[in-house]
């Protein structure tokens, strides 16, 4: 089995050798057309630099032991190659079937190649030719390049993953609108559904702002809150103590009939809470317990 791909490799590398130029020329021509021009993901010097790294990985890899191996350090870092070059490429917007469809085309260049060599031998030895060893070195290219697309995908979803978790981020920094009104008062409006997750990231940055700007009094707006339930009652409750617990005054507003009838059903102690009617209201009597007096002007 080792003589075997040894012998595919060695076929191969003589392939590569003897028309090394004009497959370069191929393979650069057409990256040319799908990452550049109108698209412009890369400059022509980036084409040409990728496209004669991705032959010298690949003339690397047939030099091995055995290049069918796929955990050879040769084959990982063709893998690597393509890997990063997908980010790349993602990362200015280019898109995954390119990149899909551009492996195919080197794939085919590459076996064009070998079969233009056959073609230039005398017919007689061209059938004498082994057959075997053809069709391990067209399973061999097929698989190499199935690897390569897994390669792709990979960076495809980690770069999803990246963007999924910026969103995510961009949403939490969104869905804590804490502001500071007033020296010492801050306002929460609370918008949607509170389950575990939400109630931590809230609670972790509305306890961060009270220490920080050292507020006295905590508005939290519920006129945002469509539904409730014991368990998001509950979570609304440890809010509370927590911002009780920093030393403010915690003020709910915005409760409407239904939400305070399901508080009712559901025996919520609400003992030591302060609410009011409306957010204006709300900040009404912070100001109050500062001893802040707010005055229109005429």
């Amino acid at each position: 089995m080792a003589q075997k791909t040894t012998n595919l490799g060695t076929r191969l590398r003589d392939i590569l050798k003897l028309q090394i130029g004009s497959i370069s020329e191929t393979i650069e021509r057409e990256g040319r057309t799908i990452f550049g021009g109108s698209n412009n993901l890369l400059a022509n010097e980036e084409v040409t630099d990728f496209c004669l790294e991705f032959l010298q990985l690949l003339m690397a890899l047939l030099e091995s032991r055995d290049p069918t191996d796929d955990t050879t350090p040769q084959f990982h870092a063709l893998e690597m190659f393509f890997n990063n070059l997908s980010k790349q490429i993602l990362v200015r917007g280019g898109r995954v079937e390119d990149l899909v469809r551009f492996n195919q085309f080197m794939q085919r260049t590459l076996i064009d190649s070998l079969e233009k060599e056959e073609q230039a031998k005398p017919s007689k030895q061209a059938v004498q030719q082994d057959f075997q060893e053809l069709k391990e070195i067209l399973l061999f290219l097929s698989g190499t390049f199935n690897e390569l697309d897994l390669a792709v995908f990979q960076a495809y979803l980690e770069e999803k993953e990246k963007t999924i978790y910026a969103q995510e981020a961009e949403l939490r920094e969104t869905a804590t609108p804490i502001t500071q009104i007033w020296d010492g008062v801050l306002t929460l409006p609370i918008i949607g559904t509170l389950d575990s997750s939400r109630t931590m990231l809230v609670m972790e940055a509305l306890l961060n702002r009270i220490a920080q700007d050292r507020a006295q009094a905590v508005v939290m707006d519920l006129t945002g809150v469509k539904n409730i339930d014991s368990q998001v009652s509950h979570h609304l409750i440890q809010m509370v103590r927590a911002v009780q617990l920093m030393g403010s005054d915690a003020i709910l507003t915005g409760i409407r009939p239904e939400i305070a009838r399901a508080l009712t059903s559901l025996n919520i102690d609400l003992g030591g809470v302060t609410t009011r009617a409306s957010l204006s209201d709300g900040l009404k009597e912070a100001f109050r317990r500062m001893n802040i007096q707010v005055s229109s002007q005429n």
